[in-house]
């Protein structure tokens, strides 16, 4: 194919960039942007890459954000071909990252080519906010970057995450914010004993009991237009010596929120612990703030994004806060709206990765759409 997208989605998906490595993919993408006239900078750490091209100084600011790094291939030979030589079957481009995420990072900058194209004197700037370590820990990517934007007193206008949001058919739902993710630690103290004398100690997970059934009932919030109500769901539980004639001295349960917008980190550890407190128990609890909600309503951006997905797919897109977190709520912190619009999701991470060739030059075109409408039509 002599498509501009295909040709660059299969450039960098032939890199082995297993996360944090990003094994050259950003070297190839800022070659296609300093000639732009991009600004370049690298603010690199702990062997995480990360890049920063901005051009122009003038607002809005529009960004595509998203990461080269992709997980780990799995058994290499349950791959049909291999996994970072890309390869057409049938009109699927198969290869790891093809779906999440270098296809939509091929697509954004193909599509910012396209846009300057035809509009070099465009109002507003333009940026993109790379990194190779979305896939693992997140501790040195894009958070890095909006640390150091954020000390600069950076925001950006409108942002665009290339993450898979598809379901049957490109542009058929786009992610317009995700939910919080609130993790505890609770250790429920009691008095370990024989278990023949029961009278001599005091079982915690007895004790415990009533209480998770009661955390497990609680109606949390009820979501909103975009979310679903909170969910609060135990993940794991221990307690005991392995003895059954042991009553055990403590026990460990460790839980999560998924929590919306109508909720704050903050109302659910009160809530939480007045119910822990209304049971009496005698506890400890370590709290872990995973991630806060983010969420994009109807506006600019989303109008732009269903408009562009009406043209050059021919159906209506869905907001959608389903699903994980992503780097999103990093960006979050410093970006007036951000969206999640990329292809096909069924094959993440899965052996065999692949995308609709077909797919490519239209989220190519769909991002173009959107930017002559943010930053041109609408001036």
């Amino acid at each position: 194919m002599t498509d501009p997208t295909f040709a660059l989605a299969r450039q960098i998906i032939a890199r082995p960039s297993v996360t944090p490595d990003d094994a050259g993919c950003m070297d190839i993408i800022a070659a296609r942007l300093a000639p732009l006239g991009f600004a370049l900078e690298y603010i690199n750490r702990n062997g995480v890459t990360n890049l920063w091209a901005r051009r122009g100084t003038t607002a809005p600011l529009f960004v595509f954000a998203g990461h080269t790094d992709v997980v780990p291939t799995g058994p290499l030979e349950k791959w049909t071909s291999p996994p970072f030589a890309p390869e057409i079957r049938d009109g699927v481009l198969y290869g790891r990252g093809t779906a999440d995420m270098k296809s939509s990072v091929a697509a954004s900058v193909t599509a910012v080519e396209a846009f300057l194209a035809a509009h070099p004197e465009h109002p507003g700037s333009l940026a993109f906010l790379l990194t190779s370590d979305e896939e693992g820990d997140a501790n040195d990517g894009t958070i890095a970057v909006v640390e150091a934007l954020k000390a600069r007193g950076e925001t950006l206008d409108f942002c665009i995450i290339g993450e898979p949001t598809s379901v049957n058919t490109l542009g058929d739902m786009i992610k317009n914010g995700r939910r919080g993710s609130l993790s505890g630690t609770l250790q429920v103290k009691g008095v370990q004993c024989h278990i023949a004398y029961p009278e001599k100690g005091r079982n915690p997970i007895h004790e415990a009991a009533p209480a998770l059934a009661e955390l497990a009932a609680t109606r949390w919030d009820e979501g909103n237009e975009y979310f679903p109500p909170t969910t609060w769901q135990v993940s794991n539980i221990h307690g005991g010596t392995g003895a059954t004639n042991v009553v055990p001295g403590s026990l460990e349960v460790k839980f999560n929120f998924r929590f919306s917008t109508a909720s704050t980190p903050e109302s659910l550890q009160q809530r939480l612990g007045a119910i822990l407190e209304k049971h009496r128990l005698d506890y400890d609890i370590q709290w872990t703030l995973g991630a806060r909600p983010f969420l994009t309503g109807r506006g600019p951006l989303a109008d732009a994004a269903a408009t562009a997905i009406r043209e050059i797919c021919g159906i209506e897109t869905e907001l959608s806060t389903t699903g994980g977190t992503s780097d999103g709520r990093f960006i979050a912190e410093i970006c007036q709206q951000m969206l999640e619009i990329g292809p096909v999701n069924a094959t993440s991470h899965k052996i065999d990765e692949c995308i609709e060739v077909v797919s490519l030059p239209k989220l190519s075109a769909i991002y173009a759409r959107i930017l002559k409408q943010l930053l041109v039509t609408s001036h």
